[in-house]
């Protein structure tokens, strides 16, 4: 399984999978879709379909595009009502409920964030059995998995450096109260991690960082060392190759 990041951050968010038989997910849609275009050279072949966590500009704002290309739109009934999107290229999708796209089994989750009703992903492909959790834009996740493979996952600031930030006048304290309460810590990433099955783990990337309550050397050797997992930060045009085994 590959995984090519399109975007990553409040600016527009965007990931594409991509499996040994060519078929592909898209996880948010939310970067300038002139880039998307360039970046899979106009070929839009093998997208089974679009995944989208909420109805916020950054994740949601070019999905209409991908329609338009003939490919579906998964994502609860309130992202598709916040932003009036209707048509049959936009399949509603309830958390706790699973689905198939293709070979991609798929389970989305409630997360929590200050958005209409947002989800995250459990994604199984069911010919190799490879596990991937994207979770982005949410301060807890309640849940627990088994026997993931592969980890996307926000980790959005230090509760340090924001704290610091806050006191600076650096960010209003407007700003910080929803950051608490809408964003994933590196401290709740942790503890996220520690309390889930990492025993088939073979890589966490960690993405939607913050550009000024975070840093990423700090945020990447605190994940690899409470779990000695590689840990890559995902970072436009970042091709990675998830592999089950090193060989």
């Amino acid at each position: 399984m590959k995984l090519k990041v399109l975007g990553s951050s409040s600016s527009g968010n965007c990931y594409l999978i991509e499996a040994n038989n060519n078929e592909k997910l898209i996880l948010d849609a939310g970067v300038n879709f002139k880039i998307v275009q360039k970046e899979l050279n106009f070929n839009f072949n093998g997208i089974e379909g679009v995944l989208v966590t909420h109805e916020h500009m950054d994740h949601l704002k070019y999905a209409s595009n991908f329609a338009l290309y003939g490919i579906n739109i998964y994502a609860s009934a309130g992202t598709f009502k916040k932003q009036n999107l209707v048509g049959h290229r936009f399949k509603v999708i309830k958390a706790l409920q699973q689905f198939e796209i293709g070979n991609f089994i798929i389970l989305p989750f409630d997360t929590k964030h200050d958005a209409a009703e947002p989800l995250g992903f459990l994604i199984q492909y069911k010919p190799t059995g490879e596990k991937l959790i994207y979770a982005t834009d949410t301060y807890y996740i309640k849940y627990k998995f088994n026997k993931l493979n592969y980890l996307l996952l926000e980790c959005n600031y230090n509760k340090r450096i924001a704290k610091e930030n806050a006191k600076n006048g650096v960010i209003n304290k407007t700003r910080y109260s929803r950051l608490l309460e809408s964003h994933f810590s590196l401290e709740n990433v942790i503890k996220f991690l520690k309390s889930n099955d990492l025993s088939y783990a073979k890589n966490i990337v960690l993405c939607h960082l913050s550009d000024t309550n975070s840093n990423q050397d700090i945020m990447q050797n605190k994940v690899y060392e409470a779990t000695k997992i590689k840990t890559t930060i995902a970072r436009p045009g970042l091709n990675l190759e998830l592999k089950l085994y090193p060989f």
